[in-house]
């Protein structure tokens, strides 16, 4: 027991049965894994859990360290993302919470806790002895169901503009109702999506740019026509140009030097390093005097612009903008419509950008640039304004989800009920199937329903209400035909959903199913869990 043979190998376990494993090497087996795999999950959802909801709680990520940072939000893809696990299965978790962020941009929390409730049942279950195939096979029983009532209660906005139009308010205000802006909601619902709908059903959120400015209140954000540069103009040129063309480069705009390495130049007078000095600048005239030949009136680059050649763009007239970073470049090429140019030599072969108007403008107490009228009409930047640091950080997260969702409800015009209200819906399609089925089956089935059920649960206790009596009362209205019944949570009541204006869009909630109910059985099927021995450091390393 325990004895290394020459190989490495281990050649008998803790149950006196051989072992291929190396040492140093561990593996935990049958209900042991189980239980790891399942309580580590738990764990995580349990975590992000008091964050789901329009009174859900923030957290407070702390990095420590030379470069610690502090990060205050409810945004649960945030929190999974900032966490260090050693738990394989909670690291499932943090890997659905991320594509379901990617995919849909909502629903990061919800999809964790609901894969959590979903083990929390399936736990009960294995300590009854049913085996997990059994068990997975019910969920995807119940998953169905759940999908198809989800597809049969979910209806289409988009015939109607004006009826789409609202329709996406009201999804941004449920989205941002459980976010830091909450209190500027209707400010906030309407920049989402007025700058949603410029994008003419593109989907390109690299259109709009959201730029943070420290100082004032949330109520004195806006959205821009255009795109904002946080840059500044050269010295001694205009600071305003109607009908610009423009070239975006990226090259270098300081004096040329010898760029091969280790190479000198030896004179043996003053003379000969005026000589060199006058070559290198002449070479940079050259390089303006090309730059200047493409018939332009503003010249940006994405490298710095030394002394020399801004005083040439000066007394020509050209407004010159250096360093704007390499996003910056990108996001002026997409919307100024031009091409990001490295040499000089053919002007006809370069694409120009056009901006009907350039002007320096003042936010707060800074100076950015202004394109407006960009090549590209839906271009149009949102100017957040906070008390501090963490705020804006948070207020951006939150209008970025925001974006996300109003994209994903262009893309898919298909809406459901929030609130509470879908989730008691699937559970009662799947308790109904669950009455139907014979087997051990159904059994997993009624766990489904009930993990779904808690869903509304976890959000009334969020509020600090008597969530199991909401619950049942929100139960008893379903099952009276009001299929718009959810949960009120300002006054702490059930309510008329389509009344008060909560909606989501179905495929946040279908994504969100397939997500959780996948990522459960995933962890339910774990049976062993391997963990390989440390790479040995090289003694002469």
């Amino acid at each position: 027991r325990g004895v290394n043979m020459s190989g490495g190998l281990q050649f008998e376990t803790n149950s006196g049965l051989p072992s291929v494993l190396s040492a140093g090497a561990e593996n935990i087996t049958a209900q042991e894994a189980h239980l790891t795999a399942i309580i580590g999950a738990i764990a995580v959802a349990d975590l992000v859990k008091s964050t789901l909801g329009p009174k859900g709680m923030d957290k407070i990520m702390l990095v420590t360290g030379k470069h610690g940072s502090i990060t205050v939000t409810n945004d649960g893809a945030t929190i999974l993302k900032r966490l260090s696990l050693d738990n394989a299965a909670a690291k499932i978790l943090v890997d659905i919470s991320k594509s379901q962020d990617d995919e849909v941009g909502d629903g990061t929390t919800t999809v964790c806790v609901l894969a959590g409730l979903l083990l929390e049942q399936a736990q009960e279950l294995l300590q009854q002895r049913l085996h997990p195939q059994i068990i997975c096979e019910g969920w995807r029983l119940a998953t169905n169901e759940a999908r198809q009532k989800l597809l049969s209660i979910s209806r289409d906005v988009s015939e109607n503009k004006e009826e789409l139009r609202q329709v996406l308010l009201q999804i941004a205000r449920t989205t941002l109702s459980s976010k830091i802006v909450h209190n500027e909601m209707e400010l906030f619902a309407n920049l989402a999506v007025d700058a949603v709908l410029r994008l003419q059903g593109s989907g390109e959120l690299e259109s709009i740019q959201i730029i943070k400015k420290p100082g004032g209140s949330m109520r004195e954000s806006f959205l821009s026509d255009g795109f904002i540069l946080d840059k500044k103009i050269g010295v001694g040129q205009p600071k305003r140009l109607e009908n610009a063309n423009i070239l975006i480069a990226n090259t270098p705009m300081d004096t040329d030097k010898i760029k091969i390495y280790g190479a000198k130049v030896k004179v043996d007078s003053m003379a000969k390093v005026a000589e060199i000095e006058k070559a290198e600048m002449d070479k940079m005239i050259a390089k303006c005097e090309k730059i200047a030949a493409h018939g332009i009136n503003c010249f940006i680059n994405r490298q710095l612009i030394y002394n020399k050649p801004e005083q040439f763009f000066a007394d020509r007239g050209i407004m010159a903008i250096e360093h704007a970073d390499f996003e910056g470049i990108e996001r002026l090429s997409l919307c100024l419509g031009g091409e990001i140019a490295s040499t000089f030599d053919h002007p006809e072969l370069v694409q120009l950008g056009h901006a009907d108007l350039i002007e320096e403008i003042v936010i707060g107490e800074d100076r950015m640039i202004r394109f407006g009228g960009c090549k590209a009409g839906k271009a149009c930047s949102i100017v957040l304004r906070g008390a501090s640091g963490h705020v804006l950080d948070e207020a951006e997260r939150s209008l970025h989800d925001a974006l996300c969702v109003l994209v994903t409800a262009l893309k898919d015009p298909r809406v459901v009920y929030g609130g509470g209200c879908t989730e008691i819906e699937m559970a009662e399609a799947v308790d109904a199937l669950a009455a139907q089925t014979a087997g051990k089956k159904s059994l997993a089935m009624t766990g489904f329903a009930r993990a779904l059920r808690n869903l509304p649960k976890i959000l009334a206790e969020n509020g600090g209400f008597d969530a199991a009596e909401l619950v049942a009362q929100l139960r008893a209205e379903h099952v009276a035909g009001k299929a718009s019944a959810g949960l009120d949570m300002v006054d702490g009541k059930v309510g008329d959903m389509a009344a008060m204006g909560v909606t989501e869009p179905l495929r946040v909630k279908l994504q969100a199913l397939s997500s959780a109910s996948e990522a459960a059985e995933m962890i339910l099927r774990v049976d062993e869990i391997v963990r390989s021995a440390p790479r040995p450091r090289d003694p002469g390393y």
